[in-house]
């Protein structure tokens, strides 16, 4: 009979106008509301994990501590939890860095290596910075004599404008599009051949690069830290191990190191580094936690975050935050008595930031039950407050978006604009047609801490925490209730992640 009533119901629903399709109940919003805004522990839990448990780079001791904690959490608060496998990759491990710049001036210079690549083996290497451009086997071929014994840089500085400057002008901006525009031409007269050999032959290449360039004599590469203020970015993934060491320093390094270059000058850079790379790949663990629909337990509403961060720092804004805010949402949930028609799970994360990898994986494992999903909500874009909800390329959603967070917009959480967001895990579900959103937030000084040595708890913005919290549950809750599941979006092939492996002999 169930059955029966939804069949006419959904027959019922489409009948409607566009806009009246999704009748949204908010009948229980305001007790969520006053949940997470008034009796919130999400700030202590967000200090244990932030000073406690620590940066959970994914493959590392503190990443299953992180997946334990939570799990736990969830259960004290009377969801159910569970932890889900998949195949990682190899393991890394930071070691020490240190480097000093001895000509045409001594001075001590700050680096950290990009993840999952070698070290110097032990060693002190020192040698001359030179500055290549290698696109391709005969171009590296035609500069070995420069390349042995060197440091190399193979990229141009990053567009970086100092926040704290006199403001962008109209000439500024014009000439960091010229330069953009430079860049992009340059890369499309690379890739001209656009056939699926050639495509083939590029990526290849730029796998085999960096074990190319040891096998010529190469000490390491340097890489842009790409901030401002001395803050560099962090990145790497078992999927592209290198043999290499690679030292990401300062923007305003690099911008000397290729000053002094164009000058005649000849940089000398002495280094050392102490790296631990793993030799056979390990399993990771998404967190899922669950309260269990009363009327369609089999149809899931998602809400998610990645647990996993860079090591830098305490991995606060990127993104235990939002983890945090998804565990408290599961919280609010439960001590309001609130029970949603569908399962809501709670899903964090790991291998994010090394290629949206727990998501994929995770999103591939359950592929079969993809149409009972009815959407998945993703946080992942600072300690900021929710402002609201891009639309992700569905359109006819918009009503529906402008009512679910209708009840959540006098805390400042009302807009909905036709946007794509891109970078993290809603897009592990796309694919598979399941309407998958990312939430818009204030940066609150985001674009400075990603993925830097800055990322830490003082940056958490309690109040932005809450709201976001109340959003979540709100949101999730509204959209478990809601009498239809929505229209699947286009489904397209998925391709699984897979190891990029150097050409046959390479990696000996």
């Amino acid at each position: 009979m169930r059955a029966v009533r939804l069949a006419l119901l959904l027959a019922g629903v489409a009948a409607l106008p566009l806009a009246a399709q999704y009748p949204v109940d908010t009948s229980g919003s305001g007790r969520l509301i006053a949940e997470a805004l008034e009796r919130s522990e999400l700030m202590p839990n967000l200090q244990y994990l932030s000073d406690v448990i620590g940066p959970r780079l994914s493959g590392s001791p503190a990443m299953r501590r992180a997946n334990d904690w939570f799990a736990e959490r969830f259960r004290s608060y009377g969801a159910t939890a569970s932890l889900e496998a998949y195949r990682f990759g190899v393991t890394w491990e930071r070691g020490a860095a240190s480097a000093r710049l001895v000509a045409p001036f001594s001075r001590w210079v700050n680096v950290w290596s990009w993840a999952w690549t070698e070290g110097t083996g032990g060693k002190t290497l020192t040698g001359p910075i030179v500055r290549l451009t290698i696109t391709d086997a005969a171009s590296l071929e035609a500069q070995r004599d420069r390349i042995k014994g060197a440091w190399l840089i193979l990229s141009d500085p990053a567009q970086v404008w100092n926040p704290d400057g006199p403001p962008m002008t109209a000439a500024d901006s014009a000439a960091q599009r010229t330069e953009q525009e430079r860049r992009t031409a340059e890369m499309r007269r690379a890739n001209a051949d656009t056939s699926a050999a050639a495509r083939a032959a590029r990526q290849q290449f730029g796998i085999d690069r960096p074990y190319l360039l040891k096998r010529a004599g190469a000490l390491g590469l340097i890489t842009d830290g790409a901030k401002e203020h001395a803050l560099v970015t962090m990145s790497g993934s078992p999927n592209r191990v290198s043999p290499l060491p690679n030292l990401v320093v300062s923007h305003e390094d690099f911008l000397m190191f290729t000053r002094q270059i164009a000058a005649g000058q000849v940089p000398r850079l002495e280094a050392r580094v102490e790296n631990k790379v793993g030799k056979t790949p390990v399993e990771q663990w998404n967190t899922v936690g669950e309260i269990r629909g009363s009327e369609w337990p089999g149809q899931v509403v998602i809400l998610g975050a990645h647990l996993d961060s860079w090591d830098l720092s305490q991995g606060l804004t990127d993104n235990g935050g939002s983890s945090t805010v998804v565990l408290e949402a599961a919280r609010v949930m439960m001590a309001t008595g609130l029970r949603p028609r569908r399962t809501i799970r709670f899903v964090l994360f790991s291998g994010e930031e090394q290629g949206l990898l727990g998501s994929r994986a995770y999103a591939a494992a359950h592929a079969a039950t993809a149409d009972s999903v009815q959407a998945v909500l993703v946080l992942d874009n600072g300690t900021g407050m929710i402002t609201g909800q891009a639309l992700q390329g569905r359109n006819e959603l918009e009503q529906l978006w402008k009512d679910l967070l209708a009840p959540v917009a006098h805390l400042g959480a009302g807009s909905v604009r036709q946007g794509m967001k891109g970078g993290t895990d809603h897009l592990a579900f796309t694919p598979y047609g399941i309407p998958g959103f990312n939430f818009d937030q204030e940066r609150r000084g985001y674009n400075h801490t990603h993925h830097s040595q800055t990322d830490s708890f003082d940056k958490a913005v309690p109040g932005d925490l809450r709201q976001a919290a109340a959003v979540m549950a709100v949101t999730a809750y509204e959209l478990a209730n809601l009498p239809v599941l929505l229209p699947r979006g286009t489904r397209v092939e998925v391709t699984p992640p897979s190891v990029a492996k150097p050409s046959p002999g390479l990696a000996r």
